[in-house]
């Protein structure tokens, strides 16, 4: 009894400690103290932090003049900066001369007639007088098929034509004479000219059996030999006429207009003989896919030394134009793209004019569309601008003779 009744007053005593303790309220505070603490310091180090900050700012911040006092003169950094001096540039002004236009275009030779020549009936070949480059002339006998059939109808057409003449001769005779009726006269005339027409028919038999020059030219190749046979419209030679040989080629939309038939034309050729020409013929049809213009020279070769199918550079020589030389390294590009060169103005800044190629010699650049006045830019050109300031200075010989040296070799 005694022990059960100590752990009684001990359990009572513990719920009188814990009941007092509920009444102080002190269990619901025991984390929020630290925190508070925690909180407060973080609060006064931001507040000094925030402090300092504002310190530097309004220590790096120009101190505000007073109110009613003037504000200090500051100075102007961009009139204390001194300008660019202008870019100095070379210039020359060439002399201008009066040069020929030179439109230059590719292109080839080509015969100037050309025929593929074929039989027009079947048959063994009986006669070959020609071989591969030989000339003829028109009419000669190019092939022949043996015939001996048509020749031996040729032959009774013809006695038969000479037998009917004979009989007219007769018949007037005695007509004159009024021993034959006039019927009759009439009669032997229609034999004459029916037996007239049989030898027509039976020449032109034989005529298909022949192959002749259709004009002058060179026999440049044979396909066939003597005794074979060939079928109707097979190929038996290939006929040239080549004098006057025809330069070829094909010229922009945009020199068309400095072109006309008649026109003279230097031709060169791929083994650099040179040969000149003139214009017969010019498209009025441009290419669907090139938008270019067919353009024939005539080339006088009457010894056949110029062959068909030849590389050739055509040079078209066009009116006249006034016109300066120029080093290549003078053209540039503009802003829009466009070639031409830059000069200089009377106000010393620089100016683009747009060029027009009228010639490309070994020696430089024909052009023309420069003012005759241009200060033309020889060296800088590629540094500077439309508008800008510059210093022109002449150009030594030196420099120019550079230029031209370095056009020079560009071509070789």
């Amino acid at each position: 009894m005694p022990k059960f009744r100590f752990h009684k007053l001990a359990a009572i005593a513990v719920l009188i400690g814990f009941a007092a303790w509920m009444g102080t309220g002190e269990f619901s505070s025991v984390g929020s103290a630290a925190d508070k603490s925690v909180t407060t310091d973080k609060s006064v180090t931001t507040d000094k932090h925030a402090a300092g900050k504002q310190v530097q700012a309004d220590a790096g911040k120009p101190a505000q003049p007073e109110a009613g006092k003037p504000e200090a003169a500051k100075p102007n950094t961009a009139q204390a900066e001194p300008k660019a001096a202008p870019r100095t540039v070379a210039v020359v002004t060439p002399p201008r001369k009066t040069y020929a236009r030179a439109i230059r275009i590719s292109g080839l030779t080509e015969a100037d007639k050309r025929a593929v020549l074929a039989t027009r009936v079947a048959g063994v070949i009986e006669k070959l007088p020609v071989k591969q480059g030989d000339h003829v002339k028109t009419g000669d006998l190019v092939l022949m098929l043996a015939a001996e059939e048509k020749i031996s109808m040729v032959d009774n057409a013809k006695q038969l034509v000479v037998q009917r003449k004979a009989e007219i001769d007769a018949a007037e005779r005695l007509a004159k004479t009024g021993n034959l009726p006039k019927l009759q006269l009439d009669t032997a005339r229609s034999n004459l000219t029916q037996a007239q027409s049989q030898l027509d028919t039976a020449q032109a038999e034989l005529d298909r059996n022949e192959v002749k020059a259709p004009f002058d030219g060179v026999i440049d190749r044979i396909p066939v030999e003597l005794g074979s046979s060939v079928m109707q419209g097979g190929e038996v030679a290939t006929i040239l006429k080549l004098d006057p040989v025809i330069a070829r080629g094909e010229i922009s939309e945009r020199d068309l207009r400095y072109v006309k038939i008649g026109d003279e034309a230097d031709v060169r050729l791929v083994n650099d003989q040179k040969v000149t020409g003139t214009v017969r013929y010019i498209s009025r049809d441009a290419s669907s896919q090139t938008r270019t213009f067919r353009v024939e020279v005539a080339i006088p070769n009457g010894d056949g030394s110029i062959p068909a199918g030849m590389t050739a550079e055509i040079a078209l020589s066009a009116e006249p134009t006034n016109a300066v030389m120029l080093p290549r390294s003078v053209v540039t590009l503009g802003d829009k793209g466009d070639l031409g060169i830059r000069a200089v103005g009377k106000d010393d800044k620089v100016a683009f004019f747009p060029i027009d190629l009228v010639d490309d010699t070994p020696h430089g650049l024909v052009l023309g569309g420069i003012p005759e006045d241009a200060r033309i830019i020889v060296a800088g050109q590629e540094l500077v601008k439309e508008g800008d300031p510059v210093k022109p200075v002449e150009a030594d010989q030196a420099t120019i003779s550079k230029l031209i040296g370095e056009a020079t070799a560009g071509t070789q």
